[in-house]
Protein backbone atom coordinates (compact mmCIF):
# COMPACT_ATOMS: atom_id res chain seq x y z
CA UNK A 1 0.00 0.00 0.00
CA UNK A 2 2.89 2.37 0.09
CA UNK A 3 2.49 3.20 -3.23
CA UNK A 4 -1.18 4.70 -2.67
CA UNK A 5 -1.45 8.48 -2.69
CA UNK A 6 -4.01 9.95 -1.44
CA UNK A 7 -5.10 8.77 2.74
CA UNK A 8 -7.96 9.70 3.95
CA UNK A 9 -7.43 10.03 7.78
CA UNK A 10 -4.92 6.87 7.06
CA UNK A 11 -7.40 4.76 5.74
CA UNK A 12 -5.96 4.19 1.99
CA UNK A 13 -7.96 5.46 -0.38
CA UNK A 14 -7.90 2.52 -2.67
CA UNK A 15 -9.61 0.69 0.37
CA UNK A 16 -12.23 3.38 0.54
CA UNK A 17 -12.80 3.05 -3.86
CA UNK A 18 -12.97 -0.80 -3.66
CA UNK A 19 -15.74 -0.75 -0.32
CA UNK A 20 -17.46 2.20 -2.73
CA UNK A 21 -17.55 -0.08 -5.55
CA UNK A 22 -18.86 -3.47 -3.74
CA UNK A 23 -21.54 -0.96 -2.21
CA UNK A 24 -22.05 -0.41 -5.78
CA UNK A 25 -22.46 -3.82 -6.23
CA UNK A 26 -24.63 -4.29 -3.67
CA UNK A 27 -27.26 -1.71 -5.10
CA UNK A 28 -27.05 -3.51 -8.16
CA UNK A 29 -28.18 -6.48 -7.15
CA UNK A 30 -31.11 -4.89 -5.13
CA UNK A 31 -31.77 -2.88 -8.43
CA UNK A 32 -32.19 -5.74 -10.71
CA UNK A 33 -33.59 -8.30 -8.90
CA UNK A 34 -36.87 -7.39 -10.88
CA UNK A 35 -34.97 -8.83 -14.05
CA UNK A 36 -35.02 -12.03 -13.25
CA UNK A 37 -38.00 -12.53 -10.72
CA UNK A 38 -40.57 -10.11 -11.17
CA UNK A 39 -42.69 -12.26 -13.63
CA UNK A 40 -42.68 -15.30 -11.33
CA UNK A 41 -43.39 -13.54 -8.12
CA UNK A 42 -46.10 -11.43 -10.08
CA UNK A 43 -47.80 -15.10 -11.61
CA UNK A 44 -47.24 -16.94 -8.34
CA UNK A 45 -44.56 -19.06 -9.74
CA UNK A 46 -42.15 -18.24 -6.55
CA UNK A 47 -43.26 -16.75 -3.78
CA UNK A 48 -41.46 -13.34 -3.09
CA UNK A 49 -38.95 -14.65 -0.52
CA UNK A 50 -38.10 -17.84 -2.14
CA UNK A 51 -37.33 -16.16 -5.47
CA UNK A 52 -35.21 -13.32 -4.42
CA UNK A 53 -33.32 -16.00 -2.20
CA UNK A 54 -33.06 -18.38 -5.53
CA UNK A 55 -32.07 -15.55 -7.77
CA UNK A 56 -28.93 -14.28 -5.00
CA UNK A 57 -27.61 -17.63 -4.96
CA UNK A 58 -27.93 -17.96 -9.04
CA UNK A 59 -26.33 -14.50 -9.22
CA UNK A 60 -23.19 -15.90 -7.46
CA UNK A 61 -22.60 -18.83 -9.31
CA UNK A 62 -22.92 -16.67 -12.83
CA UNK A 63 -20.14 -14.09 -11.59
CA UNK A 64 -18.13 -16.98 -12.00
CA UNK A 65 -18.39 -18.08 -15.21
CA UNK A 66 -17.39 -15.37 -17.23
CA UNK A 67 -15.07 -12.48 -17.10
CA UNK A 68 -15.12 -10.94 -20.39
CA UNK A 69 -17.72 -8.33 -19.50
CA UNK A 70 -15.07 -7.04 -16.32
CA UNK A 71 -12.52 -6.56 -19.19
CA UNK A 72 -14.42 -4.39 -21.19
CA UNK A 73 -15.06 -2.03 -18.14
CA UNK A 74 -11.79 -2.01 -17.26
CA UNK A 75 -10.20 -1.30 -20.44
CA UNK A 76 -12.85 -0.72 -23.32
CA UNK A 77 -14.39 2.46 -22.36
CA UNK A 78 -11.73 5.11 -20.89
CA UNK A 79 -8.10 5.58 -21.41
CA UNK A 80 -6.33 3.56 -18.66
CA UNK A 81 -3.99 6.80 -18.25
CA UNK A 82 -6.80 8.90 -17.45
CA UNK A 83 -7.55 6.89 -14.89
CA UNK A 84 -7.15 7.59 -10.90
CA UNK A 85 -8.12 6.75 -7.78
CA UNK A 86 -10.39 9.88 -7.65
CA UNK A 87 -11.37 9.33 -10.85
CA UNK A 88 -13.20 6.01 -9.84
CA UNK A 89 -14.35 6.87 -6.58
CA UNK A 90 -15.95 10.02 -8.23
CA UNK A 91 -17.87 7.65 -11.02
CA UNK A 92 -18.62 5.35 -8.49
CA UNK A 93 -20.99 7.77 -6.72
CA UNK A 94 -22.78 8.68 -9.80
CA UNK A 95 -23.54 4.97 -10.34
CA UNK A 96 -25.00 4.80 -6.51
CA UNK A 97 -26.58 7.93 -6.17
CA UNK A 98 -28.53 7.42 -9.27
CA UNK A 99 -29.32 3.68 -8.87
CA UNK A 100 -31.11 4.64 -5.46
CA UNK A 101 -32.77 7.44 -7.44
CA UNK A 102 -34.31 5.29 -9.45
CA UNK A 103 -34.79 2.27 -7.20
CA UNK A 104 -36.77 5.10 -4.40
CA UNK A 105 -39.64 6.21 -7.95
CA UNK A 106 -39.59 2.25 -8.43
CA UNK A 107 -37.80 2.69 -12.23
CA UNK A 108 -35.83 -0.43 -13.84
CA UNK A 109 -33.05 1.65 -15.14
CA UNK A 110 -30.00 0.45 -16.12
CA UNK A 111 -27.11 -0.37 -13.32
CA UNK A 112 -24.82 -0.92 -15.89
CA UNK A 113 -25.36 2.73 -17.64
CA UNK A 114 -25.42 4.09 -14.25
CA UNK A 115 -21.70 2.70 -13.30
CA UNK A 116 -20.26 3.61 -16.67
CA UNK A 117 -21.93 6.95 -17.01
CA UNK A 118 -20.73 8.18 -13.85
CA UNK A 119 -17.26 6.89 -14.73
CA UNK A 120 -16.82 8.95 -17.83
CA UNK A 121 -18.20 11.91 -16.36
CA UNK A 122 -15.75 11.90 -14.27
CA UNK A 123 -13.00 11.11 -16.77
CA UNK A 124 -13.81 14.16 -18.49
CA UNK A 125 -13.41 16.74 -15.82
CA UNK A 126 -10.17 15.02 -15.05
CA UNK A 127 -8.65 14.34 -18.31
CA UNK A 128 -11.17 15.60 -20.93
CA UNK A 129 -12.68 13.96 -24.09
CA UNK A 130 -9.56 12.59 -25.15
CA UNK A 131 -10.09 10.25 -21.84
CA UNK A 132 -12.60 8.62 -23.16
CA UNK A 133 -12.86 5.58 -25.96
CA UNK A 134 -15.75 6.67 -27.60
CA UNK A 135 -15.77 4.21 -30.23
CA UNK A 136 -15.68 1.49 -27.69
CA UNK A 137 -18.59 3.81 -25.63
CA UNK A 138 -20.44 3.46 -29.15
CA UNK A 139 -20.18 -0.14 -30.19
CA UNK A 140 -19.98 -1.49 -26.71
CA UNK A 141 -22.62 0.59 -24.57
CA UNK A 142 -24.78 2.66 -26.40
CA UNK A 143 -25.64 0.46 -29.46
CA UNK A 144 -26.49 -2.82 -27.68
CA UNK A 145 -28.22 -0.55 -25.38
CA UNK A 146 -30.76 0.08 -28.75
CA UNK A 147 -30.76 -2.96 -30.43
CA UNK A 148 -30.75 -5.28 -27.09
CA UNK A 149 -34.41 -4.27 -25.73
CA UNK A 150 -35.70 -4.45 -29.22
CA UNK A 151 -34.36 -7.69 -30.10
CA UNK A 152 -35.77 -9.28 -26.44
CA UNK A 153 -38.85 -7.74 -27.30
CA UNK A 154 -39.63 -9.45 -30.72
CA UNK A 155 -38.22 -12.72 -29.36
CA UNK A 156 -40.15 -12.52 -26.78
CA UNK A 157 -44.00 -11.38 -28.99
CA UNK A 158 -42.42 -14.50 -31.18
CA UNK A 159 -42.01 -16.78 -28.35
CA UNK A 160 -45.48 -15.65 -26.49
CA UNK A 161 -47.62 -15.82 -29.63
CA UNK A 162 -46.12 -19.68 -30.31
CA UNK A 163 -46.66 -20.49 -26.60
CA UNK A 164 -50.30 -19.28 -26.78
CA UNK A 165 -50.91 -20.94 -30.37
CA UNK A 166 -49.35 -24.23 -29.06
CA UNK A 167 -51.20 -24.76 -26.40
CA UNK A 168 -54.60 -23.78 -27.51
CA UNK A 169 -56.34 -27.14 -27.11
CA UNK A 170 -55.24 -26.98 -23.44
CA UNK A 171 -57.47 -25.73 -20.85
CA UNK A 172 -56.09 -22.43 -19.18
CA UNK A 173 -55.80 -23.96 -15.41
CA UNK A 174 -53.90 -27.03 -16.79
CA UNK A 175 -51.67 -24.65 -19.12
CA UNK A 176 -51.36 -22.15 -16.29
CA UNK A 177 -50.18 -24.42 -13.59
CA UNK A 178 -47.61 -26.17 -15.94
CA UNK A 179 -46.20 -23.57 -16.87
CA UNK A 180 -45.42 -22.01 -13.31
CA UNK A 181 -43.05 -24.61 -13.01
CA UNK A 182 -41.02 -23.76 -16.50
CA UNK A 183 -40.72 -20.46 -14.96
CA UNK A 184 -38.91 -21.29 -11.95
CA UNK A 185 -36.52 -22.59 -14.69
CA UNK A 186 -36.68 -19.30 -17.14
CA UNK A 187 -36.20 -17.49 -14.20
CA UNK A 188 -33.47 -19.59 -12.48
CA UNK A 189 -31.48 -19.02 -16.08
CA UNK A 190 -32.25 -15.01 -16.25
CA UNK A 191 -30.41 -14.82 -12.92
CA UNK A 192 -27.39 -16.79 -13.83
CA UNK A 193 -27.41 -14.92 -16.65
CA UNK A 194 -27.16 -12.20 -14.96
CA UNK A 195 -24.37 -12.88 -12.59
CA UNK A 196 -22.80 -13.80 -16.06
CA UNK A 197 -22.96 -10.12 -16.90
CA UNK A 198 -23.38 -7.14 -14.33
CA UNK A 199 -21.31 -8.44 -11.61
CA UNK A 200 -18.53 -7.97 -14.05
CA UNK A 201 -18.78 -4.61 -14.16
CA UNK A 202 -17.97 -3.83 -10.42
CA UNK A 203 -14.70 -6.26 -11.02
CA UNK A 204 -13.92 -4.39 -13.92
CA UNK A 205 -14.21 -1.21 -11.78
CA UNK A 206 -11.98 -2.70 -8.58
CA UNK A 207 -9.67 -4.12 -11.53
CA UNK A 208 -9.04 -0.05 -12.60
CA UNK A 209 -8.69 1.22 -9.62
CA UNK A 210 -5.84 -1.85 -8.74
CA UNK A 211 -4.68 -0.76 -12.11
CA UNK A 212 -4.31 3.26 -11.47
CA UNK A 213 -3.12 2.41 -7.67
CA UNK A 214 -0.39 0.41 -9.04
CA UNK A 215 -1.10 -2.35 -7.15
CA UNK A 216 -1.34 -4.45 -10.75
CA UNK A 217 -0.16 -4.14 -13.76
CA UNK A 218 -1.90 -2.52 -16.95
CA UNK A 219 -2.43 -5.64 -18.65
CA UNK A 220 -3.61 -8.08 -15.43
CA UNK A 221 -6.55 -10.27 -14.91
CA UNK A 222 -9.29 -9.96 -12.36
CA UNK A 223 -8.05 -11.49 -9.39
CA UNK A 224 -9.64 -14.06 -7.47
CA UNK A 225 -10.59 -11.94 -4.26
CA UNK A 226 -12.22 -9.54 -6.21
CA UNK A 227 -14.37 -12.22 -8.32
CA UNK A 228 -15.22 -13.82 -4.58
CA UNK A 229 -16.10 -10.16 -3.47
CA UNK A 230 -18.30 -9.29 -6.01
CA UNK A 231 -20.20 -11.96 -6.52
CA UNK A 232 -21.06 -12.34 -2.93
CA UNK A 233 -22.00 -8.26 -2.76
CA UNK A 234 -24.16 -8.77 -5.46
CA UNK A 235 -25.54 -11.90 -4.43
CA UNK A 236 -26.72 -10.15 -0.87
CA UNK A 237 -28.22 -7.45 -2.68
CA UNK A 238 -30.21 -9.58 -4.84
CA UNK A 239 -31.26 -11.12 -1.71
CA UNK A 240 -33.09 -8.24 0.28
CA UNK A 241 -35.04 -7.53 -3.39
CA UNK A 242 -35.48 -4.49 -4.76
CA UNK A 243 -39.38 -5.24 -4.26
CA UNK A 244 -40.07 -1.52 -5.17
CA UNK A 245 -38.57 -1.95 -9.12
CA UNK A 246 -39.81 -5.91 -8.71
CA UNK A 247 -43.70 -4.41 -8.45
CA UNK A 248 -43.05 -1.89 -11.57
CA UNK A 249 -42.15 -4.66 -13.72
CA UNK A 250 -43.95 -7.62 -12.14
CA UNK A 251 -47.45 -5.61 -12.10
CA UNK A 252 -47.26 -1.82 -13.94
CA UNK A 253 -45.94 -2.99 -17.28
CA UNK A 254 -48.77 -6.03 -18.07
CA UNK A 255 -50.82 -8.29 -16.43
CA UNK A 256 -48.78 -11.50 -16.88
CA UNK A 257 -49.68 -14.78 -16.80
CA UNK A 258 -47.24 -17.88 -16.43
CA UNK A 259 -47.03 -18.77 -20.19
CA UNK A 260 -46.06 -14.87 -20.72
CA UNK A 261 -43.69 -14.73 -17.95
CA UNK A 262 -42.13 -17.86 -19.59
CA UNK A 263 -41.52 -16.43 -22.97
CA UNK A 264 -40.25 -13.33 -21.33
CA UNK A 265 -37.74 -14.87 -19.05
CA UNK A 266 -36.29 -17.43 -21.99
CA UNK A 267 -35.83 -14.31 -24.41
CA UNK A 268 -33.79 -12.12 -21.28
CA UNK A 269 -31.61 -14.88 -20.58
CA UNK A 270 -30.76 -16.04 -23.97
CA UNK A 271 -30.11 -11.85 -24.88
CA UNK A 272 -28.03 -11.48 -21.88
CA UNK A 273 -25.91 -14.80 -22.18
CA UNK A 274 -24.89 -13.43 -26.09
CA UNK A 275 -23.80 -10.11 -24.88
CA UNK A 276 -21.69 -11.49 -21.97
CA UNK A 277 -19.92 -14.16 -24.19
CA UNK A 278 -19.19 -10.92 -26.15
CA UNK A 279 -18.56 -8.89 -23.38
CA UNK A 280 -20.69 -6.65 -23.58
CA UNK A 281 -21.52 -4.78 -20.88
CA UNK A 282 -25.68 -5.19 -21.76
CA UNK A 283 -28.37 -3.37 -19.43
CA UNK A 284 -30.09 -6.81 -18.35
CA UNK A 285 -32.88 -3.92 -17.17
CA UNK A 286 -33.18 -3.27 -21.40
CA UNK A 287 -33.67 -6.58 -21.45
CA UNK A 288 -36.17 -7.42 -19.42
CA UNK A 289 -38.42 -4.65 -19.48
CA UNK A 290 -38.16 -5.48 -23.52
CA UNK A 291 -38.79 -9.07 -23.27
CA UNK A 292 -41.84 -8.10 -20.62
CA UNK A 293 -43.63 -5.63 -23.02
CA UNK A 294 -42.80 -7.98 -25.84
CA UNK A 295 -44.82 -10.60 -24.21
CA UNK A 296 -47.54 -8.31 -23.51
CA UNK A 297 -48.35 -7.42 -27.30
CA UNK A 298 -47.94 -11.21 -28.43
CA UNK A 299 -50.34 -12.18 -26.02
CA UNK A 300 -52.24 -9.27 -27.17
CA UNK A 301 -52.23 -7.78 -23.44
CA UNK A 302 -52.54 -4.41 -23.23
CA UNK A 303 -49.37 -2.42 -22.30
CA UNK A 304 -49.59 -0.13 -19.51
CA UNK A 305 -47.87 2.36 -22.32
CA UNK A 306 -47.62 5.34 -19.41
CA UNK A 307 -45.30 3.34 -17.42
CA UNK A 308 -43.60 2.20 -20.04
CA UNK A 309 -42.89 5.60 -21.22
CA UNK A 310 -41.35 7.11 -17.76
CA UNK A 311 -39.25 4.09 -18.11
CA UNK A 312 -37.64 4.54 -21.29
CA UNK A 313 -37.04 8.53 -20.46
CA UNK A 314 -34.72 6.99 -17.32
CA UNK A 315 -33.08 4.74 -20.14
CA UNK A 316 -32.60 7.65 -21.65
CA UNK A 317 -30.98 9.67 -19.10
CA UNK A 318 -29.28 7.36 -17.42
CA UNK A 319 -25.55 7.92 -19.13
CA UNK A 320 -25.69 11.91 -18.85
CA UNK A 321 -27.31 11.87 -15.43
CA UNK A 322 -25.11 9.27 -13.56
CA UNK A 323 -22.59 11.33 -15.20
CA UNK A 324 -23.01 14.43 -14.20
CA UNK A 325 -23.49 13.29 -10.40
CA UNK A 326 -19.43 11.53 -11.49
CA UNK A 327 -18.16 14.67 -12.79
CA UNK A 328 -19.60 16.86 -9.68
CA UNK A 329 -17.72 14.64 -7.44
CA UNK A 330 -14.58 14.57 -9.30
CA UNK A 331 -14.85 18.30 -9.62
CA UNK A 332 -15.25 18.79 -5.82
CA UNK A 333 -12.49 16.10 -5.28
CA UNK A 334 -9.96 18.92 -7.59
CA UNK A 335 -11.28 21.64 -6.54
CA UNK A 336 -10.82 21.36 -2.46
CA UNK A 337 -7.62 19.10 -3.29
CA UNK A 338 -6.92 15.85 -1.97
CA UNK A 339 -7.91 14.14 0.81
CA UNK A 340 -10.77 17.06 2.49
CA UNK A 341 -12.36 16.61 -1.46
CA UNK A 342 -13.06 12.82 -0.95
CA UNK A 343 -13.98 13.03 2.72
CA UNK A 344 -16.48 15.98 1.45
CA UNK A 345 -17.73 13.64 -1.70
CA UNK A 346 -18.08 10.61 0.43
CA UNK A 347 -20.01 12.71 3.16
CA UNK A 348 -22.55 13.63 0.19
CA UNK A 349 -22.92 9.91 -0.64
CA UNK A 350 -23.67 8.45 2.38
CA UNK A 351 -26.09 11.44 3.32
CA UNK A 352 -27.80 10.84 -0.25
CA UNK A 353 -27.77 7.37 0.20
CA UNK A 354 -29.24 7.44 3.81
CA UNK A 355 -31.99 10.54 2.45
CA UNK A 356 -33.41 8.41 -0.29
CA UNK A 357 -33.75 5.17 2.33
CA UNK A 358 -35.47 7.20 4.89
CA UNK A 359 -37.85 8.64 2.40
CA UNK A 360 -38.37 5.17 1.01
CA UNK A 361 -40.20 4.21 4.49
CA UNK A 362 -43.34 6.64 4.33
CA UNK A 363 -44.32 4.12 1.11
CA UNK A 364 -42.35 1.26 1.74
CA UNK A 365 -43.13 -1.95 -0.87
CA UNK A 366 -41.81 -5.32 0.44
CA UNK A 367 -42.71 -9.15 0.09
CA UNK A 368 -45.87 -8.52 1.60
CA UNK A 369 -47.46 -5.67 -1.09
CA UNK A 370 -45.30 -6.71 -3.76
CA UNK A 371 -48.14 -8.20 -5.80
CA UNK A 372 -50.92 -5.82 -5.17
CA UNK A 373 -52.60 -5.14 -7.34
CA UNK A 374 -51.77 -2.46 -9.92
CA UNK A 375 -54.86 -0.28 -9.74
CA UNK A 376 -53.75 3.34 -10.94
CA UNK A 377 -52.13 2.50 -14.16
CA UNK A 378 -49.99 6.15 -14.43
CA UNK A 379 -49.88 6.26 -11.09
CA UNK A 380 -45.92 6.64 -10.04
CA UNK A 381 -44.24 3.16 -8.65
CA UNK A 382 -43.38 5.02 -5.36
CA UNK A 383 -46.64 5.90 -4.56
CA UNK A 384 -48.52 2.62 -3.48
CA UNK A 385 -51.35 1.46 -6.22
Amino acid sequence: MARIVGDVDGIPLLVLVVVTALAFDFTNGFHDTANAMATSIATKALRPKVAVLLSAVLNVVGAFLSLAVAATIAKGIVEQDAVTMSVVFAGLCGGIIWNLVTWYFGLPSSSSHAIIGGLVGSVLVAAGADGVIWSGLASKVIIPAVIAPVAAGFIALTGTWLVYRITRSVGSGARESEFRWGQIGSASLVSLAHGTNDAQKTMGIILLALIAGGELPADAGVPVWVIIACAGAIGLGTYLGGWRVIRTLGKGLVDIEPPQGLAAETSSAAVILVSSHFGYPLSTTHVASGSIMGSGVGRRTPVRWGVARRMVVAWLITLPAAGLVGAGAEGIQRLLDGAAGTLVVLAILVAASAGLWLASRRSAVDHTNVNDDWTAPDRPASVPA
